[in-house]
């Protein structure tokens, strides 16, 4: 007692001048410093050995009621802590996840006259730094409007930025990649081709942001736990290189309603002089986040799943039933509608065939004629089928063939429309087999005057979380916010959208050669994404004579991306008519796992290349993909990671050497060698190509004949 009453004495004391505070991460490699200015103005810095990360960056909070500007504080305590943990998640990269990291809590008193109270709490790991705001119970405090939320990231110089433009109801953008002072977010290019944004200012840009500073170091800022919380984006200053961050508003432009205690998401921040580091780093966010709140996850079920889905964005076949809803050219000459009875027994019949766990099927049920753009209340029932898809004998044909039908419900942004059917439609689920929901927002938000990325469907978001999990149902959400770790608190939530996905590459400019270089170190830093790649046939003059449009990929760096692009949800995109043309390629897709063991990135460097390898779970196999943007180039990979005395087959799967995302996508080559813990790997990519690779333990049978790789 007499050491607490000292240090309480001691703060009071130093009122009238900076009090500073620190802590370091476990290895030392990163300070964290906080300094309260003697005019009470609270202020923090980052290092990472000795180099500096952030510069002075102040953080203050506006309230509109009441009406408080927190930005001079008294200091009333100070807590240091350490914690070093270890827990296992559900599914993921790594079957376990050490949380080991020290926590400074700045307890602090608004000394303008409110006398209201707030912790801003700090916590450094190996990884980076995360600190969010608390709001405890008080007296002075109950029900709070939160007009503004005013963290700096103040960066050490005009570093190069990988960011797609802020945004508040989308970030189907693709990425540019510019120096901060040539950020240019009103430029708009590829914007046309999204449904629903709002631009709002021509410095901002979205988290994840991944920077690289003239010295070489690899920084991350994104969030962790965003819940019932707007969600972040960043405004440059391209002066000073301070990034200010803006809160998402509501229709009257509050950014949150709170009620004490309350948090807000933690502000992250990872670093490394290692490109390969930052990757690993997403640890930290799923550290940040709470444990998972699913008490049985025994219905929690990764896979690869095949669908109707892809036939519909190529102009094959369409969503509704009268036919004129295709890709997104809405009104062109009809197709005939996709999801039939008969044509969702032949993607049963494929998915049971070849060792599927899913089907989804999309366009099933009525209202699709007059979804789009109309900024409809009641469009979607989610329980009522056209007349040519018979969800009973579906659903029998299904469990005969051990195979699940996977729900699709598109709310064409009319939430309020979706949150009264939800539980209808989830008794529907289960009545009919059903345990896995792709949810969908495409357009405008109902309520009017909200967006997708603000409190108020922040706030949905988890509701159809937490509601799905007490179905029992698995839920896969698109044209979501980006994700922040929260699939650690409700495992059920196994994938969501919330990028620029494949499915561009069909009928827009699609998706350049790096991009899919560039999610690693973005929009995946916060959880897994349904990118549904796999695609084979590349180029959709197959389809339609006249289009021009392809995906920027060789075949081999499609196999690849099963492994790069982690999600313990994986679409084998394309129809089933196109892989059979293709089974030795579609091999891998059927052998690659979707749980891991372990991860490790063997070489990386956003927006130019990766290399990853991932053991899968409960297994020894060894799954690696390798990937190139535009640019041709060979990438090393030492196997040392294999177990030592144990020789594997491995199966190659490579761009052929005149292979080209251009001119000759489609040419590869599967080659097998025998290898061990000693090997070097040296892999030619194509240009915008890649390569995949299993590893399975050798024995006399699967090794006969093979020669050692050199």
């Amino acid at each position: 007692m007499r050491k607490v009453l000292s240090f309480v004495l001691a703060l009071l004391c130093l009122q009238a001048q900076a009090q500073t505070f620190s802590a370091t991460s476990p290895n030392g490699n990163i300070r964290l410093g906080v300094t309260v200015s003697a005019a009470g103005e609270l202020a923090y810095t980052v290092t990472y050995k000795n180099r500096p990360v952030m510069l002075p960056s102040t953080l203050a909070l506006t309230f509109k009621e009441p009406a408080v500007e927190l930005r001079q504080f008294n200091v009333q305590r100070v807590d240091s802590t350490t914690s070093d943990t270890t827990w296992q998640p559900v599914w993921g990269e790594y079957s376990q996840i050490r949380d080991h990291h020290k926590q400074l809590l700045v307890s602090l008193k608004d000394k303008s006259g409110s006398d209201i109270a707030i912790n801003v709490v700090f916590r450094v790991f190996n990884e980076g730094v995360g600190f969010r705001y608390e709001f405890p119970q008080q007296a002075k405090l109950n029900h709070f409007v939160l007009a503004d939320e005013r963290s700096q990231f103040h960066l050490a110089g005009d570093h190069k930025a990988i960011w797609i433009p802020g945004d508040y109801d989308t970030n189907e953008y693709f990425y540019y990649t510019t120096k901060l002072s040539q950020v240019d977010a009103g430029s708009g290019k590829g914007a046309q081709e999204i449904h629903a944004k709002t631009f709002f200012h021509p410095n901002a840009v979205q988290t994840p942001l991944m920077l690289k500073s003239d010295d070489g170091l690899y920084i991350n800022l994104h969030e962790a736990a965003l819940i019932n919380y707007p969600a972040m984006n960043l405004v440059v200053d391209k002066t000073s290189f301070t990034l200010n961050s803006h809160l998402v508003p509501d229709a009257v432009g509050n950014k949150a309603y709170l009620q004490t205690p309350a948090k807000s998401p933690w502000r992250t921040i990872i670093v490394s002089d290692d490109a390969r580091e930052i990757i690993a780093g997403n640890r930290m966010i799923l550290n940040l986040n709470e444990p998972s709140k699913v008490a049985d996850p025994s219905f929690i079920a990764p896979q690869k799943y095949v669908g109707i889905w892809w036939e519909m964005h190529v102009g094959k076949s369409s969503w509704d039933y009268s036919g004129s809803q295709v890709g997104s050219n809405l009104q062109i000459a009809k197709v005939p509608h996709g999801a039939t009875t008969e044509n969702t027994k032949r993607y049963i019949d494929f998915a049971a065939k070849h060792g599927f766990k899913g089907v989804l099927v999309e366009g099933w049920n009525t209202g699709w004629e007059d979804w789009f753009g109309k900024w409809e209340e009641d469009v979607f029932d989610f329980v009522t089928p056209y007349p040519d898809y018979d969800v009973n004998e579906l659903s029998r044909y299904a469990a005969s063939k051990g195979i699940k039908i996977i729900m699709h419900h598109e709310t064409s942004g009319s939430v309020t429309n979706y949150e009264r059917w939800m539980d209808t439609a989830y008794r529907f689920m289960k009545k009919h087999g059903m345990n896995a929901v792709k949810t969908g927002y495409v357009g405008r938000i109902i309520p009017r005057g909200e967006h997708h990325d603000g409190q108020w469907m922040i706030k949905h978001f988890e509701r159809v979380a937490q509601k799905t999990a007490n179905y029992g149902i698995n839920v896969n959400m698109h044209e979501s916010v980006r994700l922040t770790g929260l699939h650690r608190t409700y495992p059920n939530w196994i994938a969501s959208e919330a990028a620029r996905g494949n499915e561009f590459n069909a009928w827009s400019s699609g998706n350049p050669p790096d991009h899919e270089t560039i999610l690693p170190f973005t929009r995946l830093m916060g959880g897994p994404m349904d990118y549904t790649p796999g695609i084979f046939q590349i180029k959709m003059n197959a389809y339609d004579p006249n289009k021009k449009e392809q995906v920027h990929t060789t075949l081999a760096k499609q196999l690849a991306l099963y492994v790069t692009l982690y999600s313990p949800l994986q679409m084998a995109a394309d129809l089933p008519e196109v892989y059979e043309k293709h089974m030795d390629a579609f091999q891998f897709i059927k052998d690659v796992a979707v749980d891991w063991d372990d991860t490790k990135v063997l070489s990386a460097e956003p927006g130019d290349y990766l290399t990853i390898a991932r053991k899968a779970k409960g297994s020894p196999n060894w799954f690696i993909g390798a990937i190139t943007d535009e640019m041709a180039r060979t990438t090393v990979g030492a196997l040392s990671f294999l177990p030592k005395g144990q020789r594997y087959v491995a199966t190659i799967y490579r761009d052929a050497a005149d292979a080209h995302w251009e001119k000759n996508p489609m040419a590869y080559t599967i080659e097998k060698f025998l290898v061990d813990s000693n090997t070097k790997l040296s892999l030619k990519l194509a240009a915008g190509g890649g390569a995949a690779i299993s590893l399975v333990p050798a024995d006399a049978t699967n090794s006969k004949g093979l020669k050692r790789y050199k």
